[in-house]
């Protein structure tokens, strides 16, 4: 009898170890996603006051494909650092400019080219660097149109900052167009991207100027060291570049496919 108790009793603890081993091996992931939510169209909140965009729209796809949980964090972008390093944020992941930050993060691939330009009002008639001496000039605080314009190494971008009459940071893009409808401004250095989804039906009204200031690759930062959770999701986006589901959501917010993985 203390035998067949003694037997029950250890394959009672089995089944509990093993329903609990099974449990965790099952439970699923909370993949956290850093971004800046007044940077359309790669993350922003839209009229119903839902997180929306391009880069969210590949987060989400990721994380359906890995059985995850997406959660969407808006954060100030500079304090975008402080929260990738604490844990409370997996990844940045929005219009997120790999050039000149290569060593500070555990980066994917390359997804997307995107240049940087200025915007400037139709009928002002600023159409070349040239113009913008002596103009009032605004990029985004902690930007990459404003990395290009403080880089020390690039004489030219340096000599045409200086020629600027003012050179100005605002928080996020939609104070920006205000600022050069109002003429508070009169250019807005930014990402191509951005500007061509501010403009779109409004072309009348702004040009981007044709000239580049520089071109940049985008790509999504992980802690530095964290190559696991970088695998993982570069191998999926690899998937969704093979079947053509990456395509189908880039020519859904730009009109053709922006991708540069495996190129």
């Amino acid at each position: 009898m203390k035998r067949t108790k003694f037997f029950l009793l250890a394959l009672a603890l089995a089944f509990v170890f093993v329903a609990a081993f099974g449990c965790a091996e099952k439970e699923e992931k909370t993949f956290t996603v850093g971004f800046d939510a007044s940077f359309p169209p790669y993350g922003y909140i839209d009229e119903n006051g839902e997180y929306i965009g391009f880069d969210l729209d590949l987060a989400a796809e990721v994380c359906e494909r890995r059985g995850w949980t997406l959660k969407l964090s808006p954060i100030d972008w500079d304090a975008k650092d402080f929260e990738l390093e604490s844990g409370a944020i997996d990844c940045i992941w929005n219009g997120f400019t790999m050039n000149g930050r290569e060593d500070l993060y555990t980066w994917t691939d390359s997804y997307m080219d995107n240049s940087q330009v200025f915007v400037t009002r139709a009928a002002d008639g600023l159409t070349t660097f040239a113009d913008l001496a002596g103009k009032v000039v605004t990029v985004q605080a902690d930007s990459s149109c404003e990395a290009a314009l403080n880089d020390e190494e690039n004489p030219d971008a340096i000599a045409l900052r200086d020629s600027f009459a003012s050179f100005q940071k605002c928080a996020e893009y939609n104070t920006a167009f205000m600022e050069l409808e109002s003429g508070a401004v009169d250019a807005i250095g930014m990402d191509i991207g951005v500007a061509k989804y501010q403009i779109e039906g409004r072309e009348d009204q702004f040009i981007i100027m044709e000239q580049p200031l520089q071109s940049e690759q985008y790509g999504i930062g992980f802690k530095l060291g964290n190559t696991e959770l970088r695998d993982q999701v570069q191998e999926t986006l690899m998937e969704m570049v093979e079947d053509g589901t990456f395509a189908e959501i880039s020519t859904e917010w730009f009109g053709y496919d922006v991708c540069t993985l495996g190129e």
